[in-house]
């Protein structure tokens, strides 16, 4: 029997009770089975794996009302109204400190709901008239923060909503890169630049383009940073060579920023992979399950995880040496050529 998928659940919490926004549209047939400590949910909808049927099971971590609590079910989410047993600040949500990789903190709520659920109140509200609980616990509040996305600039959550588009664009321009020596226009192979450019276009579209909860992450900020580091040296370099000339500094600067660049460039690789494991277990995306009609079976998180394993150190010092090599070679021809001159 197939796993059955858990969807996203947002929460947020006040003083005295606790808020879950369930991810799922056009919800059919929804099972809830709600306990003092425990809740079980199960429904027919859509959700990250599309049509499907959903699950998910919370252990909390103190007492709630079932009496007082409830449900309503939407077109666009499912959402659930929790009284707590007794009022006070929880320092999460669940029993168990490791939270599940489906469970999201709904900072939208945390920053408008009012802890009374009255609109009308006079201490406390702001021009909306609610409550800005972020105020009231701001210490709870970045505790939290900082858990869900890590310590990072506020800068760094947009930034693949920034400049994705660019990168996606530029980066599928590279493949010419590919194409050049192919077609006889450039000298050179073109083993070295599909490995880069395609391992590039891996990153980017499968492990950052198609997981949302990616693209937030600082790491794609450190990614794009080293990336693009290296390519605003190289280009300039390729472009001089059209012309014929020869700047020594820019010549020495092509074959010697990839030194620190590379190892932090496929760290970054490294540490998106690593931490889209969980995702893509749990959505299943570009995995293949049998039976099928094809009779094949592919895991895409266990082929993410022998990556890391086996090939991972060893492309990069296939990488590295091929570019020690190469400027090896070019570093001397031009000293060469200035002894003689």
């Amino acid at each position: 029997m197939p796993e059955v998928p858990s969807p996203f659940v947002y929460w947020a919490q006040t003083e005295s009770q606790v808020t879950l926004k369930v991810d799922l549209t056009d919800v059919k047939n929804p099972g809830v089975d709600l306990h003092e400590k425990k809740l079980k949910f199960v429904a027919n909808g859509q959700g990250a794996r599309g049509p499907d049927s959903y699950a998910f099971t919370l252990d909390f971590h103190s007492g709630i009302d079932p009496e007082e609590s409830n449900f309503k079910v939407i077109d666009r989410q499912v959402d659930f109204i929790l009284r707590k047993k007794s009022s006070g600040w929880w320092p999460r949500l669940t029993s168990q400190p490791q939270k599940p990789a489906w469970l999201k903190i709904d900072f939208d709520k945390w920053k408008s709901q009012d802890a009374d659920g009255d609109e009308d109140e006079g201490t406390g509200i702001d021009g909306e008239g609610k409550r800005d609980i972020t105020k009231d616990y701001p210490n709870m509040y970045d505790k939290l923060y900082k858990e869900e996305c890590g310590y990072r600039q506020d800068s760094m959550p947009t930034t693949y909503e920034s400049v994705g588009t660019a990168m996606k664009f530029v980066q599928l321009l590279q493949f010419l890169e590919v194409m050049h020596p192919l077609f006889g226009y450039t000298k050179g192979g073109f083993m070295t630049p599909l490995l880069q450019v395609g391992a590039r276009a891996i990153i980017l579209f499968c492990m950052i383009e198609s997981e949302p909860r990616m693209q937030t992450k600082p790491v794609v900020f450190y990614l794009f940073v080293v990336w693009s580091s290296v390519e605003i040296v190289r280009y300039p370099y390729y472009l001089t060579q059209l012309f014929k000339t020869e700047f020594s500094f820019l010549t020495w600067l092509r074959y010697t920023i990839w030194m620190p660049l590379y190892p932090l460039g496929f760290l970054c690789e490294g540490i998106i992979i690593l931490r889209n494991i969980p995702y893509f277990e749990e959505t299943n995306r570009f995995t293949v399950a049998m039976p099928n009609q094809w009779n094949f079976a592919f895991h895409f998180p266990s082929a993410m995880r022998i990556y890391l394993l086996l090939l991972c150190l060893p492309g990069m010092y296939i990488m590295m040496s091929h570019m020690n090599r190469v400027r090896y070679q070019k570093l001397s021809k031009t000293n060469i050529k200035r002894k003689y001159n």
